[in-house]
């Protein structure tokens, strides 16, 4: 474990009489990118909003580098968020401005004299690739493009921190992509914490190395994204994880196999020698999987033969293969 960046300590929110969040307790360490999922209405966005004290927890407490959030005057409060960068699902870009001035809005409040800030917002802009894009209105950009200006509008006052709340929902696959190989960048090139709250398990699958899950307003599960993706333990974790709503189509067998990719192995190959050596058709019922460079991630569930020895025979096959994680489930009809 490396140094703490951010101790979030039995944490509670109540809204009247409705319990949002429930004694949620997580460390994260500094220089990872860690993600928080649930499905709607688990209290993600309301736990992020506890992080930098938006809303102000109603049990628990927050420590940021080792201070409590709670003991933190007005001032020091302000100094503390500003720490903390936060990019939204709906970017939130002030209209009125350009992308420049966009970014410079944080640093005039910060009271950065004019040319330091404007130097400051151009570096930014050159960073998340949109140089180019300096005097643009947010209406004359794209989301991907919009994003990219919240992004750096975040890195304007060098946070230590960046919260991400939905961050890519808004987006389409492809430039959902992008941002989150930006994100990378950024973690790796300036060592800035990510903090990535969504409800998508591809997003958290991409470039998270832990994760929590929250269900019913409490942690759930938590650990290392490779261990979770491949044997969630939790009912919350399965549902998020495990294909829904998959139609069996046309009949061969009642056995279903989950195989899980974690890039030492290509899937076509591993099928094509599955079919090969037994002499025997699969269904593909899902698949959510991505090459790169040649190697195989993500998962895919494929319905086995009718025939219980061979079927049998085929996991305990599946099973043997380095880079793969293969495990029956139930069918998913």
């Amino acid at each position: 474990m490396g140094e703490t960046i951010l101790r979030i300590q039995a944490l509670g929110k109540r809204f009247g009489d409705t319990q949002v969040l429930e004694d949620v307790s997580l460390e994260i360490e500094a220089g990872e990118i860690f993600g928080i999922i649930g499905l709607s209405g688990a209290g993600k966005s309301t736990l992020v909003r506890c992080v930098n004290f938006l809303e102000k927890p109603t049990t628990g407490d927050v420590f940021f580098e080792g201070k409590s959030m709670a003991a933190c005057s007005k001032r020091e409060l302000l100094a503390t968020r500003r720490a903390m960068g936060m990019v939204f699902q709906q970017f939130n870009l002030l209209m009125q401005r350009t992308a420049l001035r966009n970014i410079c809005y944080p640093l005039e409040v910060a009271g950065i004299p004019r040319r330091a800030a404007k130097q400051r917002a151009m570096e930014l802009l050159a960073l998340v690739g949109m140089e180019d894009k300096a005097s643009a209105y947010p209406v004359q950009l794209s989301g991907g493009q919009r994003q990219r200006v919240a992004i750096a509008r975040a890195l304007a006052t060098r946070p230590k921190i960046l919260l991400c709340d939905e961050a890519t929902s808004a987006l389409d696959p492809a430039t959902t992509g992008e941002i989150l190989e930006l994100l990378e960048n950024i973690n790796k090139r300036l060592g800035t914490t990510i903090l990535v709250i969504t409800h998508e398990m591809g997003v958290i699958n991409r470039i998270c190395g832990r994760v929590a899950i929250l269900d019913r307003s409490r942690v759930a599960e938590i650990g290392p994204v490779d261990d979770i993706f491949t044997s969630p333990k939790t009912e919350a974790a399965k549902r998020l994880i495990y294909p829904q709503g998959v139609q069996l189509g046309a009949a061969i067998g009642k056995r279903c196999c989950r195989l899980v990719f974690d890039g030492n192995a290509s899937s076509e190959p591993v099928l094509a020698e599955l079919i090969l050596k037994f002499n025997q058709k699969v269904n593909i019922l899902f698949a959510d999987t991505r090459d790169i460079e040649g190697r195989a991630f993500g998962q895919m569930v494929i319905q086995m033969p009718e025939d219980d020895r061979i079927a049998e025979r085929m996991l305990q096959y599946l099973s043997s293969l380095a880079g793969i994680h293969a495990e029956e489930v139930e069918s998913l009809a």
